[in-house]
């Protein structure tokens, strides 16, 4: 509670913790999968895949591995497939966690910013945030390539807390992977997860280095937790 009383920003991850969008994500993935002559994946296997940007994704999909890497040739064809493709049906499935929309507008009501911090490229975080309707719920949106460094490196959270006004230790990272709590431990912003992510949190909160400072079960218990710390804090402030 110590510093959850001090937020006045709040960065959201984007696939896994403010859209359910593996469906999507999977589609497109298998479609590199058939481009190549590849038995398709499950998307149970997919979703252990995604977090560290669609390149990194295509690697894991062709290989089949979390670990593996695609040959140059093969990756450079596997993207372009995917991008053609995830482009052109980024929402055909995906939708917003329950409680999501209604969430971000209450924590908007305590007067604190929004921000996405994601490793999906800008354009295409944009394009589905704008199909689902929540573009217009953030004061920034900053993907895998929008600065020269993405989660798990401070440099997004860093950015996002210089550009909505506030120190690091004001803003929290909400999100679902270890990414998104080793970039929080990293700019010294207070980390919060969700569970019902593509990660375990149970497996990430075992381990210190990937332990969030609060874990929600779902996105409308953010605001229960910080509504009272906040307004104990500026009542006694």
């Amino acid at each position: 509670m110590t510093k959850a009383k001090n937020i006045r920003a709040v960065a959201f991850d984007l696939d896994g913790t403010l859209v359910d969008s593996i469906a999507d994500l999977a589609a497109a993935a298998n479609a590199v999968r058939s481009s190549e002559s590849l038995p398709l994946l499950d998307d149970a296997t997919l979703a252990s895949f995604v977090g560290d940007g669609i390149g990194v994704l295509v690697h894991r999909t062709l290989s089949g591995n979390r670990d593996g890497v695609a040959d140059e040739v093969q990756w450079q064809r596997g993207l372009a497939v995917f991008v053609d493709y995830y482009s052109r049906h980024l929402s055909v499935f995906s939708r917003p966690y329950a409680g999501a929309v209604t969430t971000l507008g209450l924590l908007k009501s305590l007067g604190l910013p929004l921000a996405v911090v994601t490793n999906k490229s800008e354009v295409l975080a944009v394009a589905l945030l704008r199909q689902l309707g929540l573009a217009d719920e953030f004061s920034l949106i900053v993907g895998g390539d929008t600065l020269p460094e993405r989660k798990p490196s401070a440099l997004p959270l860093l950015h996002t807390a210089e550009v909505l006004g506030v120190s690091p230790q004001e803003l929290v990272m909400v999100g679902d992977s270890a990414n998104d709590v080793l970039a929080a431990k990293a700019a010294g912003c207070f980390s919060i997860g969700v569970r019902h992510g593509y990660a375990d949190m149970d497996t990430l909160a075992a381990d210190e280095a990937t332990r969030p400072d609060w874990i929600a079960n779902d996105l409308p218990a953010i605001y229960d937790y910080l509504a009272p710390v906040l307004k104990a804090a500026r009542e006694a402030g």
